[in-house]
């Protein structure tokens, strides 16, 4: 399922896939995949990305 959460996350601070990578330490083809659902991160992954985003686990990777 994609993360449609992450992806407007990350456009509302104006970062591009390969911005955010740089700030978690991973790749940007990690990033995509992430968000294309083809990716299942680490808690540690995400926990970055969220302090990456000024975001919480639930804002970002909760489904309702």
């Amino acid at each position: 399922m994609k993360n449609l959460k992450l992806k407007a996350a990350r456009a509302a601070k104006d970062l591009s896939q390969g911005d955010l990578a740089a700030l978690t330490g991973v790749t940007r083809q990690t990033i995509g995949m992430i968000e294309a659902g083809d990716y299942n991160p680490s808690l540690k992954l995400c926990i970055a990305i969220c302090k990456a985003l000024d975001k919480t686990l639930d804002d970002l990777f909760w489904e309702e």
